[in-house]
Formats: structure tokens, C-alpha cells, sequence
């Protein structure tokens, strides 16, 4: 199975370096790779096809590094025994965070002292 695995990983990463280096080709302003062929539109290898060439190879290599992720994990997955049951995480809860009181930082509080009335004398 490991075999398998490696084989789709030096597969993906030879696509992705060919997407890589098709996208660095183009010109987003349509000159592209056809510019560095003289620039002149010849009637075989002209602009139009050139740019028909690097769109088609780009959605192609997009397309191939989709169905081959798709495949490693459909062809490398873990086959299921019947009659057992997957295990699962126990499912924990978070413990309600409990208000400490409010402390003063480092000094006493301070007691302001209690004045009674004075009795009235007659």
C-alpha cells in the first residue's frame, strides 16, 4: 500500500511543477510564450493557438491533480471490517470558567469608619 501511495505523490507533484511552469508561460495580457516566438502570427504556430495550447494544458494538469488526490485516497484508504464500530473521541465539555473576586492589586482595602449620630440631650 505504501508503494501505491509514493507512486500518486511523485505523480501529483510532476503535474504540479508542469501547472507551475505552464502558468509562469502565460501572459495575462495574451502575449504569453506566442511573444518569444517572434512575435509575427505565423498561420501554424500562431498567438491565437499558442494561447489555446496554455489554456487547454492548464485545465488539463488542473483536472489530472484532482482525479489523482481523488484516487490516493479512494485507492490507499483503510478498508472498513464489517461489525465493528469506528472508534470515537470521547466528547468533552468545557467546565464553566469560575468568577474569582476581584482583588485589588497588591494593596489593602480600605475601611472608612462608621460615624453614629450623637444622642440628642435635652
Amino acid at each position: 500500500m505504501g508503494t501505491i501511495f509514493t507512486l500518486f505523490m511523485v505523480l501529483i507533484m510532476i503535474a504540479c511543477v508542469l501547472l507551475v511552469i505552464i502558468i509562469m508561460a502565460q501572459n495575462p495580457k495574451g502575449g504569453g510564450l506566442s511573444s518569444t516566438f517572434g512575435g509575427a502570427s505565423s498561420a501554424q504556430f500562431g498567438v491565437q493557438r499558442t494561447n489555446d495550447f496554455m489554456e487547454k494544458a492548464t485545465w488539463t494538469l488542473g483536472i489530472t491533480i484532482v482525479v489523482i488526490c481523488m484516487l490516493s485516497v479512494i485507492l490507499t484508504a483503510k478498508p472498513k471490517t464489517a461489525g465493528t464500530v469506528p472508534a470515537q473521541a470521547p466528547v468533552q465539555t468545557e467546565a464553566p470558567a469560575q468568577n474569582a473576586p476581584a482583588t485589588n492589586s497588591g494593596t489593602a482595602p480600605v475601611q472608612t469608619p462608621v460615624q453614629t449620630p450623637a444622642p440628642a440631650g435635652n
